[in-house]
């Protein structure tokens, strides 16, 4: 059922969340927030019928009492819909960017080494196998090739049944993920073979198997998926058997395989000398975003990266810079 709002900034609201599930976004919890500032401004105690810099600050003070992250959220929020609405009516009031309260600091990902990566492969064939998961040590090798060699988010990695792999394309179809996108995923021709081992181990042991059987199979709850917590469980098992922390001590992330996977992809095209920002769309959309703002909260600087980016400038404008150098010095 539609949400009906009420306040003289309803249309502008309705029209808002509307655009803004149009581009892939749940916008659930936003869309509670702006019901609750549309009730904030119909209610006659307030005495406030537009969103003014004085009604903005008294709407704030109704959540002060709220976490910082939340308060952030629920400003931020308000402030996006005053710049939409900004499009049509120039003089409406924009609350500044910064009266919001400060980001928490993000995590640090961790960026995993080819070699950290073949160290947990080796680790998987030392599983135990289990009557709730007789395949462990195969399908924890094949975890960690999908996650490292295809930045699948670990519950499209979860919800993956064995119909959504095409043997003959060689593909991997992610159905309605994070942003309501469906995407096919092409996959090396290593990673194929990789699959392909696995499912006729399956065949060998005579496990279940149709089309809509998980692909990361447990035996547990009548042949479901691993559960979130299952999967992490296991990857946490593999991160201290082959000696993975990150500098403070701290295991990785089931998250930082997706970030390694964009890095990676950047050293590959930086050292193929292929033009990067116009391979940037296409890791966006191998990734599943929306757009490719999402996409540069995955492109870290690291050492590696940093090292052919300046080789790749110093190639292209070495000579311009020099010349600058020269004339400035001769000048003096």
């Amino acid at each position: 059922m539609k949400t009906k709002f009420n306040s003289t900034l309803g249309p502008v609201i309705d029209r808002f969340v509307t655009l803004k599930r149009s581009m892939g976004l749940n916008y659930t919890e936003q869309a509670k927030i702006l019901l609750l500032l549309d009730r904030f401004l119909t209610d006659p105690g307030n005495g406030f019928h537009d969103l003014t810099p004085e009604a903005y600050l008294k709407w704030c003070q109704s959540f002060s009492r709220l976490s910082n992250s939340t308060r952030r959220l629920w400003m931020q929020t308000t402030r996006d819909l005053c710049r939409y609405r900004r499009r049509c009516e120039p003089t409406c009031f924009v609350p500044d960017s910064a009266t919001l309260p400060s980001r928490q600091q993000p995590v640090r990902p961790y960026i995993f080494s080819v070699s950290e990566i073949q160290r947990l492969l080796d680790q998987s064939s030392g599983l135990k196998r289990h009557l709730y998961s007789p395949l462990r040590p195969d399908l924890f090798r094949l975890v960690i090739v999908l996650l490292f060699t295809t930045g699948l988010r670990h519950k499209e990695l979860l919800r993956l049944t064995v119909g959504d792999y095409d043997p003959v394309a060689g593909t991997l179809l992610i159905r309605a993920s994070k942003f309501h996108k469906s995407r096919l995923l092409p996959l090396p021709r290593d990673v194929s073979q990789e699959v392909d081992h696995y499912l006729a181990t399956r065949r060998r042991c005579l496990l279940p198997e149709t089309a809509e059987t998980p692909l990361v199979w447990c035996h547990c709850k009548g042949g479901r998926a691993y559960s979130s917590f299952g999967l992490w469980r296991n990857v946490r098992l593999l991160f201290k058997r082959a000696g993975i922390q990150k500098p403070d001590g701290r295991l990785p992330r089931i998250h930082d395989f997706r970030h390694s996977f964009a890095v990676n992809a950047l050293l590959r095209w930086y050292r193929a000398g292929v033009d990067v920002q116009a391979k940037l769309p296409l890791l966006s959309a191998y990734l599943g975003h929306v757009n490719i703002a999402s996409t540069y909260y995955y492109l870290h600087f690291v050492e590696s990266l940093a090292s052919l980016a300046s080789a790749r400038f110093a190639s292209h404008y070495g000579a311009l810079v020099n010349r600058s150098t020269r004339q400035k010095g001769g000048a003096r």
